[in-house]
Order: C-alpha cells, then structure tokens, then sequence
C-alpha cells in the first residue's frame, strides 16, 4: 500500500509512477483505491489497461473486501493499493480509523509504504515519519518514499531517518511541475481530460526507475502475508437481462466490482453515451445512470434532444431506471451548469438542481429506506457515500441518510414505481438484496415487454 501522512502528498502521482514503471517491467499488476473515490482509479486503470478497484470498509465488510481484493488479485504478480486522506484518517470519532488506509492494510495484511510530502521541512520529516509509526504498534509501516525533495538533500535526510527510526527510505521524487495530473471541485479531472496523460505517466515512472529502489520495494510486497476470507457466491436469476450503462465524459462514476457484480447476478451491460447516441440501445431491460461531471457537459447533454426524448418515453413507458449524483441531477426538468446557467434535461424528476457554490455533503451515509421501492424495502439498509456541490428542489424522501458518527441525518432519494434516483452513491456488494431487487424488476419488464410483443 501506497499511503501518506495527508490529501496532497502526492499518492497518486506517485502511485501511478510505480504502476507504470512495474508494468515497463513486464508485471501483471492489479490496482485498488482505499475509499470511495472514483477518479484515482481511473488513472491506475489507464496506467494498467485494466479496471482499478474501489476497497472500502465503510460500505464493505471485511470479509466482503478480503473476498474482492483475492479474487481481483488472481493471476497477477503484484498488487498495489493507494491509500486515502491520512494514513489512519477514516469516519472518525468514536469509531476512530474505521474505513482509513490503516484499516485496509491491517485487514488485507499489506505492508505499507508512507509517502511524505517534504515540502517547507528537513529534520522535522523524522518527527512527523516517527508520529506515524509510533501513532499505532501494528502501524505496518514498513518503507518511506520521499516526495517534492531536492536531489542535494535527500542523503542527508535518508541517513538521518534510517539511523534514527530504523526504517528503511525506499527513495525520493523532486517535484515535477510539467507532470501535474490537473484538478477541479470534485479533486482530480478525469484521466480521460489530462492532455498528454500517457506522457506524462512514462515520464514519472522514468524518474520513479532513477530516484526510487524498485527491486525493494518488489522484495516489500512479496512479504505480505496470506490472507483467509469465505468466498462469496451471489445468487442468479432465472434468466438474463440486459442493462444499459450511461458511459462517457458526463457519466463516469461507477464501482467495478459492483458492475461486475450484476454480471455474475445474471445481467448484461450495454455501454451508451448520453452525450452522442441518439436513443438508448435496443431490448434493454433496465439502466443505470452513474455520476459524473454532467455539470460541465450541460450543453452538450442539453442540445442531444433525441435521446432525451427517447430516456423519458422509455421510463415513463417503465424501463426500471436506477440513477445517482450525476445520473440523478441529468434526469431533473433542468441543471444549472459549472457557472449557474440552466438547461433543458430529461424531465423525469420535476424540478431543478441548481449550483451551491459549496460543498453539500461529504461523506459516508447509512441508507434506510422509509417506503417500499424497487431497490429495497421498508427497513433495509445500504452503505453509502455523498461529494457534490449541486444540490435539488426535489431531493426526495424515500430514504433516510444516517451519518455513522455525527448526529445528522436527512430524508432523500426520489422513488417511483420503477424509478429511484438521489445524490449518494451506492455499492451493491454492501447489501446484495438491492441488486437483487433491481434486477428482478428488470427481469419483470422484460417479460411485461414481450407479453406486449405478443397481443
């Protein structure tokens, strides 16, 4: 595992430098983010060529996650995780680091590596390195990598943190201005919006190759212990149903194993593109909506007036429709874009979601559902995760989002017969009865479908 003492270390930077320089060694390597975050693995997905994954104990019980991170792993000669936030940074409070970096690495026995930024410090890059190991006896940190260090200085810093802490310095990066991966209010800009991306990439992993000790840190990793975990076996339905997947630019925000998920449950997934197709694709029997940036494609999206057409017909005739953030906000009568400007969407939610110019909510959420619906009923709960800056006229009130430490909660979520959209994200592997439902009622449709076909 990759980690840092704090956000802006430079973990993905240094992350995907790695990733890189293992696979110009010619390993197979396999991927992971601690947390919800969906960006950071869309740049180890471009580094790789295959799908990153999200490891999250906060919506994902240990014994779920184990399962994900051996099954993931099959075949592969390493895996690399990166960290999130602070090393022990998690939900915080009287639960202390449950879901943090700390919490993955302790429950998937991986040896950690801490990157520390050593921007304005020298001597005092012990003490903070010192906190951290000492902060928890199974701390299992067991390498440091420097970053934004000058090449003058790093022996002098390196001796004095391997004589003094007696652990070892696996390297350093200096800073690298032209290798900036971009950022805007949700974090990093997408892997697909970075110019020159696979550039930049080979050019960070050159320098991790001349400033980092590669062959160590392979040592590192083949050192982490066996893992036990019970197999998951999910159940299947009768028969397949196909299930459009809204993918482009707009809407990009998806959990793999969670789609993966609906494919070993018995579902297709159809790709589709709100942005240029003109219609939904034919014989689909459900869609997903994922999040995004529709925010800053709002034109776009706005002026493709077919396919907004056919989305609402389609729902309204009961395509089963499950939409989050991004995939909720495009389903409003309108959606303000990036500078407050409204737009026409799809008009399947009445009201607007407008700009707020700060953030709404942040952070993990339990989900209980206040009604039946078509995900869940009455009781059932859902682990969840909420980051956006938009907010609604109509957020809805199907559900009710608990925060695990804070005393706060809210009503959300907009259900209908064969609707449920809100702003938090969802991962089904955190309660695999509402894939269940959701593809049942898919399977419904189309078997309402060809009744229809028939008379």
């Amino acid at each position: 595992m990759l980690a840092a003492a704090a956000s802006g270390s430079g973990k993905t930077t240094v992350t995907c430098g790695i990733l890189q320089a293992l696979m110009n060694r010619g390993k197979k390597v396999t991927a992971f983010k601690c947390g919800p975050d969906y960006i950071d693995p869309m740049f180890h997905s471009e580094v790789i060529g295959a799908k990153s994954r999200n490891l999250d104990l906060f919506m994902l019980n240990e014994q779920t996650v184990n399962h994900l991170f051996a099954k993931n792993c099959e075949g592969s000669d390493i895996a690399v995780m990166e960290g999130v936030m602070g090393y022990y940074d998690g939900v915080g409070g009287a639960q202390e680091s449950r879901a943090s970096a700390y919490h993955l690495a302790k429950t998937t026995k991986t040896p950690v590596v801490l990157i520390v930024s050593c921007k304005g410090m020298s001597s005092s890059i012990a003490a903070l390195i010192k906190g951290f190991m000492a902060y928890r006896e199974d701390s299992n940190i067991k390498g440091i990598i420097l970053n934004q260090l000058h090449e003058s200085i790093y022996p002098e810093i390196r001796d004095l943190i391997e004589a003094e802490l007696g652990i070892r310095v696996l390297g350093y990066l200096p800073t690298l201005p032209d290798c900036a991966l971009g950022s805007r209010h949700l974090g990093l800009v997408t892997a697909s919006e970075v110019k020159d991306l696979k550039e930049k990439l080979g050019r960070i992993a050159l320098r991790i190759e001349a400033c980092v000790d590669m062959d160590a840190l392979f040592e590192l990793a083949s050192s982490a212990q066996e893992i036990e975990y019970e197999p998951l076996t999910p159940p299947r339905l009768s028969k397949q149903v196909s299930i459009g997947i809204a993918y482009d630019k707009a809407f990009c925000f998806y959990y793999q194993d969670a789609l993966q998920l609906l494919c070993d449950m018995g579902a297709k997934l159809e790709y589709f593109s709100p942005m240029k197709d003109k219609a939904l694709p034919k014989g689909i029997d459900g869609i997903i909506l994922g999040g995004g940036y529709p925010e800053i494609h709002a034109e776009v999206l706005s002026e493709n007036t077919e396919f907004l057409k056919d989305l609402k017909q389609k729902i309204k005739s009961g395509l089963p429709c499950y939409a989050e953030c991004g995939g909720f906000m495009y389903l409003h009568d309108t959606m303000q874009d990036e500078h407050g400007k409204p737009y026409t969407m799809a008009g399947v939610i009445e009201g607007e979601s407008f700009r707020t110019g700060c953030l709404v909510r942040f952070g993990y959420v339990t989900l209980t559902a206040l009604r039946d619906n078509m995900l869940a009923k009455k009781g059932e709960s859902i682990g969840a995760h909420e980051f956006h800056y938009w907010d609604s006229t109509h957020a809805g009130d199907a559900f009710l989002a608990k925060k695990p430490v804070k005393d706060r909660q809210w009503d959300c979520i907009v259900a209908k017969e064969n609707v449920v959209a809100g702003y938090p994200h969802m991962h089904f592997y955190s309660n695999i009865r509402f894939a269940m439902n959701y593809l049942d009622k898919c399977l419904h449709y189309q078997e309402n479908q060809k009744k229809t076909e028939k008379v």
